[in-house]
């Protein structure tokens, strides 16, 4: 059966073959399984596509855990709940909301383009940790070539605008052309008819930093929103004084639409301090796929504590789907 590649998948096929950069290569891969016709006749290629990019993948993973610099910079390894990457203009104060949000201590100054390379740091939300990611300054001359490929992969993206800046607009025209190249598209605005399906949504949020320089009304942050896009959420946040984080950490964890999920061994408490992160929708299998491979591949049936179970010890299959604080005994 012939393949019937599209044109869209021969240019994704095409900026693999150009790719210079690890971030490159995978984005292109990613690009070419989504785009490939799904039928019989094409089951092996798919599969040859995934192999190369589970093998990208640990190289990627074998580079941070051997602790050397990697040479593709785009690629910050995952961790936590979910990974957002901050973006902006120079000294829109993105590393000084790293520090303030995270145990991080990236190089803060006064000068633009302090930010070189993707600085990672934890952030805590109740008993989970979201990974936030900051990066080099984007303007309209001076913006990695990988960091679009770093938008692509992460799970959101925080938009930081300095409330007090003079040249707000084109700081948002910046931001809006990477988020163009990146082809990433606001979970929260509508897709247009002609969407090309190469777009990921993805949440995308409004950091209008500094509201301490801002008047009581909040006028210079809701101009900031509007310079990117009114439809997107917006938090008025002061790194320096605090003001503000404590709604902008619970809604990073919000908008990566996961749960919580604890565990407990028959007899025993639940285990309250470490929950599972799963994505919304998951299953009393996908919990125990995280557990273990061998849970999974010998469950019998699970029982259920909290708001989502009928009563306390509910019995259900593996195919139950589990809400946020469940709690589930797994019987292998």
């Amino acid at each position: 059966m012939p393949a019937n590649l599209t044109p869209d998948y021969k240019d994704a096929e095409l900026r693999f073959r150009q790719a210079e950069t690890h971030a490159q290569k995978m984005e292109a891969l990613r690009d070419m399984i989504a785009l490939l016709p799904k039928h019989k006749g094409t089951e092996k290629l798919l599969g040859d596509l995934r192999k190369k990019l589970s093998k990208l993948e640990e190289e990627g993973e074998h580079v941070a855990r051997s602790g050397h610099r990697a040479p593709d910079p785009g690629h910050v390894r995952r961790e936590g709940a979910g990974q957002w990457v901050l973006l902006g203009p120079p000294n829109a104060g993105k590393s000084s909301l790293l520090q303030a949000l995270t145990h991080a201590h990236p190089e803060i100054a006064e000068y633009p383009f302090t930010t070189r390379e993707p600085q990672p740091g934890m952030m805590a939300f109740e008993d989970v940790q979201v990974q936030l990611v900051d990066t080099p300054a984007v303007a309209a001359d001076h913006t990695p070539p990988w960091l679009s490929g770093l938008v692509r992969a992460a799970d959101g993206v925080a938009i930081v605008l300095d409330v007090a800046a003079d040249d707000v607009d084109a700081a948002a025209a910046a931001v809006r052309g990477l988020l163009d190249h990146a082809r990433v598209w606001p979970a929260s605005r509508p897709l247009p008819p002609d969407a090309s399906p190469l777009l990921a949504r993805k949440p995308v949020v409004v950091v209008a930093n500094k509201r301490d320089r801002d008047d009581a009304d909040g006028t210079f942050a809701a101009l900031a929103r509007d310079a990117v896009g009114a439809d997107l959420p917006c938090f008025a946040v002061s790194a320096a004084s605090g003001d503000g984080l404590d709604a902008l950490r619970a809604a990073l964890y919000r908008d990566l639409h996961r749960i919580r999920v604890y565990t407990k061994e028959p007899g025993h408490r639940p285990d309250a301090g470490k929950p599972f992160v799963l994505p919304e929708g998951a299953t009393v299998e996908d919990l125990a796929r995280l557990v273990h491979q061998d849970v999974a591949a010998h469950l019998k049936f699970a029982r259920l504590w909290g708001g989502h179970a009928r009563f306390d010890g509910q019995q259900v299959d593996r195919h139950h789907a589990l809400g946020e604080g469940d709690v589930v005994e797994l019987h292998a």
